[in-house]
């Protein structure tokens, strides 16, 4: 039996393990009577990247509000590799779900580049030389080490991008939640983005309206719309469904090919 247990692939050791994110019949109403989610489920495997897509007015960042603890008070259950969100568990689950918001701005407020990463690092309890550690390899893992003592004032909407993908980094997060990653960003810097994220082999749920970014980043896709899981499954297989697409307010930018 030792034996058996020793030559165990890869993949089902890994199928054993808990998800990285379970969303088991997640409900949600704002005080207001509208009802933003209707029982939505999601698992999320360690190391995957899935892109959530879907119309405005959907229910995506009511989605990922929820993944941090921002919003509660609805009903059904979350997990974070194994850990159930719970009043008690609140904090930790804050430093393994790192939310990349889609305005840099509401993420760094600091004087420098170094300080602002430094601050969600600090806040878990990190000092010293191994807060200095975690900020430079944050900085150097997005390509923005030799920006540390400068004002993210003086950087471009792509740097800044950046760093605050670094101060999500810095706080060394389970997963990566990116809210609309691509938008207003030059093609360069777009381009210079996805090579970053690629790179940093996360766990990632992208939230995009960029059908072409979502292909580019995330084998998996999911479509929300109206607070439910409409489809789940190969993000080319979803692009290529016209219909479906169309079904849903989306749509492939003119001239784009999957081909």
């Amino acid at each position: 039996m030792a034996a058996v247990s020793e030559s165990l692939p890869e993949a089902a050791a890994a199928a054993l393990a808990p998800p990285a994110l379970l969303v088991e019949r997640l409900a949600f109403a704002y005080p207001d009577g509208h009802q933003a989610l209707y029982g939505l489920d999601l698992r999320v495997g360690p190391g995957e990247r899935v892109a959530v897509l879907g119309p405005n007015g959907a229910g995506k960042t009511t989605l990922v509000l929820h993944l941090n603890g921002v919003l509660a008070g609805g009903s059904g259950r979350i997990e974070v590799a194994g850990l159930p969100m719970a009043k008690s568990t609140l904090h930790e689950v804050r430093r393994r779900v790192g939310i990349v918001f889609q305005d840099p701005d509401d993420q760094l407020f600091m004087p420098t580049v170094g300080e602002d990463v430094a601050f969600g690092p600090a806040n878990f309890g990190l000092s010293g030389a191994a807060l200095d550690a975690r900020v430079h390899e944050a900085l150097a893992a997005v390509g923005m080490l030799e920006h540390i003592d400068r004002s993210p004032l003086h950087l471009s909407g792509g740097q800044r991008r950046r760093v605050a993908l670094a101060t999500v980094l810095a706080c060394d997060p389970e997963i990566l939640v990116l809210d609309e990653p691509s938008s207003n960003l030059e093609p360069v810097a777009r381009r210079e983005l996805a090579e970053v994220l690629l790179a940093l082999g996360r766990t990632t749920l992208m939230v995009t309206h960029d059908l072409p970014y979502a292909l580019q980043l995330c084998p998996r896709s999911i479509l929300i719309d109206d607070g439910v899981v409409i489809a789940d499954g190969p993000t080319r297989d979803l692009l290529a469904d016209a219909d479906l697409l169309a079904a849903h307010r989306l749509e492939l930018p003119y001239g784009f090919r999957l081909d």
